[in-house]
């Protein structure tokens, strides 16, 4: 049986004063998504874009499990988890586009 890999992951504004978490079973282009707004809803509305955070999993379920853990944190958890690994709020995906790419088709 193939590897599969799945991701949870969190989004935040420039300001870092609102964040959305979602599942993906492809993070690069879910990402891409989210900052071309190609899907409407919360992360267009409030043009949360930025990728913060990111953890890999091997089966959905525990994907799928574990963003629903992190969507039940109170917000100082997220912030916790967040500056942990990145500490700054940095783009994790900065590097992953050319500039052509970032242009909506």
């Amino acid at each position: 049986m193939p590897d599969h890999q799945y991701f949870v992951y969190i989004l935040s504004s420039n300001s870092n004063s609102t964040i959305y978490t979602g599942v993906t079973n492809d993070l690069e282009t879910r990402v891409l998504q989210h900052k071309l707004k190609t899907v409407k809803g919360f992360s267009s509305k409030y043009n949360v874009d930025k990728l913060v955070h990111f953890e890999e999993f091997n089966q959905v379920n525990d994907a799928i499990a574990r963003e629903k853990q992190l969507k039940n944190w109170k917000r100082i958890w997220k912030n916790e988890l967040i500056e942990k690994e990145n500490p700054k709020w940095k783009d994790l995906s900065e590097d992953w586009y050319h500039d052509d790419d970032l242009v909506k088709k």
